[in-house]
């Protein structure tokens, strides 16, 4: 075994690790609104479930190195404290890849990436127009995580919208190998997709 202490790494050899071992990683396609109507979109892989009931999600955004350091997704749930997150399948990965850009502020990343945005029904921030699965969220909490420069954000989920053909009715389910999403692995490029699925039981006690 090698062992590898991440004070004593180059920056920033210890995300890279950290990446390629949390592996794969869901996409966040985080869709926020300005008080004055601008909206973004942007991807975050550190993105994942924390509570079922209610149904809570996270994602973390980290703040840039340079100015502006605070993200636009940042800017905007502190002055609405909503978003939409979406997943990304193999069609729209592209798309996602373009939005992960650093436009300047007020540049609409859904026209950048030729995506066309619709309306939410419990929420301001906007859709985007085929993503497979969308999630409108109301954010319960924003943590900076300590010693870094990350800030994660907890959002409630206020309703599901999941396209009809995904919906396994019997069991109350996506299906998740036919949903095509992609996932995030180490580095700056590398992603992958899903694998076969099966199925293993928690053996009782």
């Amino acid at each position: 075994m090698l062992s590898f202490v991440p004070q004593e790494m180059k920056d920033p050899a210890p995300y890279h690790l950290l990446t390629s071992i949390v592996a794969p990683r869901p996409i966040a396609w985080v869709s926020t609104i300005s008080a004055s109507g601008i909206s973004n979109l942007a991807p975050y892989s550190f993105f994942n479930a924390v509570a079922g009931f209610p149904p809570t999600i996270m994602f973390s955004v980290a703040y840039r190195r340079h100015e502006p350091k605070e993200k636009d997704t940042l800017r905007n749930i502190q002055e609405i404290d909503q978003f939409v997150c979406h997943v990304v399948d193999e069609t729209l990965a592209q798309a996602m890849a373009q939005t992960g850009s650093e436009f300047p502020y007020g540049v609409s990343e859904f026209e950048m990436a030729n995506l066309k945005a619709i309306p939410s029904v419990d929420v301001r921030p906007l859709g985007i127009e085929g993503s497979p699965v969308a999630m409108e969220c109301k954010v319960t909490q924003t943590v900076r995580v300590e010693g870094t420069n990350n800030v994660m954000v907890l959002g409630r989920v206020l309703r599901f919208h999941v396209r009809e053909d995904l919906y396994r009715q019997d069991v109350g389910l996506v299906d998740t190998v036919r949903m095509q999403p992609i996932t995030r692995l180490g580095g700056p490029v590398e992603y992958t997709k899903i694998g076969e699925r099966f199925e293993m039981a928690t053996p009782k006690v």
